[in-house]
């Protein structure tokens, strides 16, 4: 991936901290716009489909990275890694909620920040061009070359951390898979101390299920992670 120039947006109001992570980033071989406003991301956003990532800020006068977020949401699946406070635990669920990817706390590391880009944008290609497969289970059907996941031949939209959750999910039938690893695998990066991003990613592929009319499929298990059962729960009466 070093080698490779990758596109990505990086939309914060702050004009000296995008110049600078925007020259670190650059230099580690990454091609950089950077927006300052929510307004002219969406547009941006919403002209042409070509970035890899999107790093956006939720602190922006105006339209905040929120409303960025759910307005692009609901036409494009490009991955969004958003900037929150240092403490913002509830920004960061919201977020997640709306359908960002991963987040990553301000001020950040322009070394950790181009990881976080990187891990994104493999677990994005992830099935690209090696190891092309079809999973089937419950009427679901994942395609990993095209990245694409169908319920009973009807499209069904997910970002591309839920593809790979429930992708992992699919293939380990069965086997419960501790949060610790889920991370890892579907986030490329180790499970943080307080982080929701996993279980609210697994709330979405769940609710997107159940508005497909599966249900009762993906099964938590209290302390441990979650399991994707090889036949739904029947209830007890």
């Amino acid at each position: 991936m070093k080698n490779e120039k990758y596109k990505i947006l990086l939309v914060d109001d702050d004009i000296i901290l995008c110049a600078l992570l925007s020259e670190y980033l650059q230099e580690d071989s990454f091609d950089v716009e950077t927006l300052n406003n929510g307004e002219t991301a969406i547009n941006r956003l919403l002209e042409k489909d070509e970035f890899d990532t999107v790093i956006l800020d939720i602190m922006m006068p105006g339209l905040s990275g929120l409303d960025v977020l759910r307005n692009v949401r609901a036409k494009r699946q490009v991955p969004i890694l958003m900037l929150t406070g240092r403490g913002d635990d509830i920004d960061r669920i919201v977020g997640l909620e709306m359908g960002a990817d991963d987040y990553l706390a301000k001020p950040c590391n322009p070394r950790e920040l181009s990881a976080r880009i990187r891990a994104i944008i493999r677990r994005t290609q992830q099935g690209s061009t090696n190891n092309i497969v079809q999973a089937k289970l419950h009427g679901i059907t994942l395609d990993s070359g095209a990245r694409s996941a169908r319920v009973n031949d009807i499209p069904l939209p997910l970002t591309s951390a839920e593809f790979n959750a429930l992708s992992l999910l699919m293939e380990r039938a069965g086997q419960t898979i501790s949060k610790q690893d889920m991370t890892q695998e579907v986030l490329n990066r180790p499970l943080e101390a307080y982080d929701r991003a996993m279980d609210v990613h697994i709330s979405r592929i769940r609710q997107k299920l159940v508005a497909a009319g599966i249900d009762d499929v993906i099964k938590s298990v209290r302390g441990i992670g979650y399991q994707m059962l090889t036949a739904p729960q029947q209830v007890q009466d």
